[in-house]
């Protein structure tokens, strides 16, 4: 098993079809679906480039060997991997939500 971490508007999950694979929206703008490993860095990503989106989130946490789809390391820390295609749902693994504070910053999750 490999894990890392996709971090995911909690209502763009929720209205996905759970029949289906995932499909985050940087795939088609992107070609890619971006990941963290490690929840501590999980939460620095989210403060990074989230923490002004009032939305409420969702940690995926997915096993990158179950996928079907192709993924890689294109950051030279190997700390981001990305996703070349949907979600598998059996790669999902856990579903959390992430709490904030009440000015937007992301707080430390249960995995």
């Amino acid at each position: 098993m490999r894990p890392t971490f996709h971090l995911a508007p909690a209502d763009d999950w929720a209205t996905d079809d759970g029949d289906e694979p995932y499909r985050a929206p940087s795939l088609d703008v992107e070609g890619f679906i971006h990941c963290t490993d490690g929840a501590a860095a999980m939460v620095d990503t989210a403060n990074r480039f989230y923490a002004a989106d009032p939305r409420p989130f969702v940690v995926l946490t997915l096993d990158l060997d179950a996928l079907s789809v192709p993924w890689r390391y294109d950051d030279p820390e190997q700390r981001f991997p990305h996703i070349y295609g949907v979600l598998d749902r059996a790669a999902v693994l856990a579903v959390t939500r992430i709490a904030r504070t009440a000015d937007g910053t992301f707080l430390r999750f249960d995995r």
